[in-house]
């Protein structure tokens, strides 16, 4: 009987289960807001940038290459980066278009 007692005292000191779950929740909160959310922001705005790539744009590769777009695909994007020197590159791995000069914010 004294340990049935002792048992239901120490059950009842004891926290709720889901109160156990409750930093877990926050860490993936955290983690949500803080790193998850904003990636996918920045791929949706580079996904959109690069579907809006169009021939003469200037553009910056993953790989540090700097070219103007001369024929777009679907998948791949012809850039020349110099004089006669054409490459193709796949599209996802464009990594900016680079603005022309004459275009600053007006705010500047």
């Amino acid at each position: 009987m004294t340990l049935n007692i002792l048992a239901v005292a120490a059950s009842a000191d004891a926290p709720p289960a889901w109160m156990q779950f409750l930093p877990l929740v926050g860490m993936v909160a955290i983690f949500w807001f803080l790193i998850i959310r904003p990636q996918m922001r920045r791929q949706k705005e580079h996904t959109a940038k690069v579907s809006g790539m169009k021939k003469g744009d200037k553009v910056v590769t993953a790989g540090g290459l700097i070219g103007k777009v001369i024929k777009v695909d679907d998948d791949y994007a012809d850039i020349e980066i110099a004089n006669g020197v054409r490459v193709k590159a796949v599209k996802s791995t464009i990594g900016d278009i680079i603005p022309p000069p004459g275009a600053t914010a007006a705010n500047d």
